[in-house]
């Protein structure tokens, strides 16, 4: 294969989503540092990760922030984002309340009394809080209206939920202070963009705004379908129908690489669209990231056999 200008830039293992985006437009110094940047806090995201990620991206979860967003007119982005600080902040806020060192742990009792008073306290202000990561969302996302909290009342009191203004203030400010602030995460749609806008640098025949329409319906059906996914696609890399809980554990990182997600979405998205050779984009995205072809076959094949219903992974593309 010829030289490509983004070849290899990645090991094995953000852009500005929403609607009216403009493809082409980026310099090729800009994308190569910020291909090189987003694939960073990819690899630290893996090396950092809870043993509990995944546990919050359930699909009636998820399903839950999506129809939130489309209700309240906002775009994929807030969506996705929403899901990574919502994550990141019942992950982090759990471990607090659930040590014993700490002061909500330290008043006694049994060990599940507190697991129990814990989850019985999140469970009461849990709509609130998936709203809150939403409205925190979108106010990320620059090119779509802020969600502020008259409609946040109005909102959650069209749900059943009468909270105030002051709580919706509260609400999002533990989260901000849980998570320290820190709540710009890259999230997948983001590297979905990233990588799009590169194959559409190396590769002019890609149609790429049409390959963006096609890749984010294909992240939603990835994101509701899961765990059913990714249980096939485990059983498809070991060959094996029942994974130990060892290949199990071993396989979290598989399933919270956002970069490999990407891959395989642009993949399944390109055999949709058949808008050139299927393997010349494998190739291109191989040549970019490194991931090896078999990999994002894989994963191509176990995407679309959920697609048109079947349920044998097995078999290799």
């Amino acid at each position: 294969m010829a030289s490509k200008p983004f070849g290899g830039l990645l090991g094995p293992s953000a852009g500005t989503a929403g609607q009216g985006l403009l493809f082409g437009a980026a310099p090729h110094g800009l994308l190569a540092d910020l291909l090189i940047n987003l694939n960073g806090k990819n690899e630290e995201s893996l090396r950092t990760m809870s043993q509990h990620s995944g546990s919050f991206k359930e699909q009636r979860l998820v399903e839950c922030v999506f129809l939130m967003c489309e209700e309240l007119r906002l775009d994929h982005f807030t969506g996705y984002q929403a899901l990574e600080i919502l994550e990141r902040y019942m992950i982090k806020h759990l471990e607090y309340l659930l040590d014993p060192n700490t002061e909500p742990g330290a008043a006694g009792g049994q060990p599940g009394d507190l697991q129990g008073s814990v989850l019985v306290k999140l469970r009461d202000r849990f709509m609130l809080t998936v709203f809150s990561c939403i409205q925190l969302a979108s106010k990320l996302a620059l090119h779509c209206h802020i969600i502020d909290n008259n409609v946040g009342v109005s909102f959650l009191q069209s749900m059943g939920y009468n909270y105030t203004k002051e709580t919706l203030l509260e609400s999002e400010l533990h989260i901000l202070k849980t998570l320290d602030f820190c709540i710009s995460i890259p999230n997948p749609l983001t590297y979905v963009e990233m990588l799009l806008e590169v194959l559409g640098y190396n590769d002019s025949s890609v149609p790429v705004p049409q390959m963006h329409t096609v890749c984010q319906q294909v992240l939603q059906f990835i994101y509701l379908q899961r765990n059913a996914i990714y249980h096939h696609l485990l059983q498809a890399v070991t060959a094996c129908p029942s994974p130990t809980v060892e290949q199990r554990v071993k396989f979290v990182t598989v399933k919270e690489d956002s970069m490999l997600l990407a891959i395989g979405v642009i993949a399944v998205g390109a055999f949709i669209l058949r808008f050139t050779s299927w393997e010349q984009v494998v190739d291109e995205l191989s040549c970019i990231t490194g991931a090896s072809g078999e990999n994002i076959a894989d994963f191509t094949y176990v995407v679309l056999n959920k697609i048109v219903g079947d349920e044998t992974p097995m078999r290799p593309l």
